[in-house]
């Protein structure tokens, strides 16, 4: 039985001169939810996109439920949220989501309870027959996150899901990732948010390119000495600095 569900072995990439992932590796396991956790620029979008075959990477290898990708059989079991949101702004939110749930092949008799669940997840079920031109920024990162959840994929990727979300919404949503994860989907989420760090399984702090560390919170916490991811963060990047100076 496999146990990881993305692999992703000394990956490198760069754009020109200027390398953006640097010799990154990382599992993540079945029914967990991972955080690539950094600031913007970091290498997080490009990564998500590696995983996905959607960027061709240098040096490395990148697997996906057993699978090198691009693979468009796989992609039917991913729930994709990318960083910017890409609907068809002519048509109501619920056109929308029926038109990605057929695409990737929900079956139609599932399809009505499909959308009507993945709209309550993220608080749009009144607003599901607007088009999406009238809807907030915030609505549609909302839009988005219902359309990866709604073929109930084995895999989600989240990049950066809650920017533009209000704090109580953040907790019901992290509340579904919670329930997907004890029944087995596995998660992989990128997000510059420090305190959903905390929420994490297990986590991978990146920053320029580089995995600064990796582990459970509460075991980065401890390995650190200190009382926040937040300040695992910080501390790491110090001693990175600090490395590079003593070169």
């Amino acid at each position: 039985m496999r146990t990881n569900t993305i692999e992703v072995t000394d990956v490198a990439k760069s754009f020109g001169d200027n390398p953006v992932l640097k010799q990154i590796s990382l599992r993540l396991p079945v029914g967990q939810i991972m955080g690539l956790i950094g600031p913007s620029g970091a290498g997080k979008t490009t990564l998500v996109k590696a995983i996905l075959g959607m960027e061709k990477v240098d040096a490395g290898t990148t697997t996906v439920l057993g699978t090198t990708m691009p693979n468009r059989q796989i992609m039917q079991r991913i729930g994709y949220m990318a960083q910017s949101d890409a609907l068809y702004e002519d048509l109501t939110a619920r056109e929308n989501i029926r038109f990605f749930a057929e695409l990737m092949s929900v079956p139609k008799a599932k399809l009505t309870a499909a959308i009507d669940h993945a709209a309550t997840v993220v608080n749009l079920t009144d607003a599901l027959d607007r088009r999406v031109s009238a809807y907030s920024g915030g609505m549609k990162r909302r839009l988005s996150l219902a359309i990866a959840l709604v073929q109930d994929p084995d895999l989600l990727i989240l990049d950066e899901p809650t920017v533009g979300i209000d704090p109580e919404l953040r907790q019901q949503i992290w509340a579904e990732l919670n329930q997907l994860r004890d029944a087995g989907k596995s998660i992989l989420v990128t997000t510059h948010v420090m305190d959903e760090a905390e929420r994490c399984d297990y986590l991978m702090l990146i920053r320029e390119g580089i995995a600064l560390a990796q582990g459970t919170p509460g075991a980065l916490e401890q390995e650190y000495a200190v009382p926040t991811i937040e300040q695992v963060f910080l501390k790491a990047g110090r001693l990175q600095d600090e490395s590079h100076r003593d070169i």
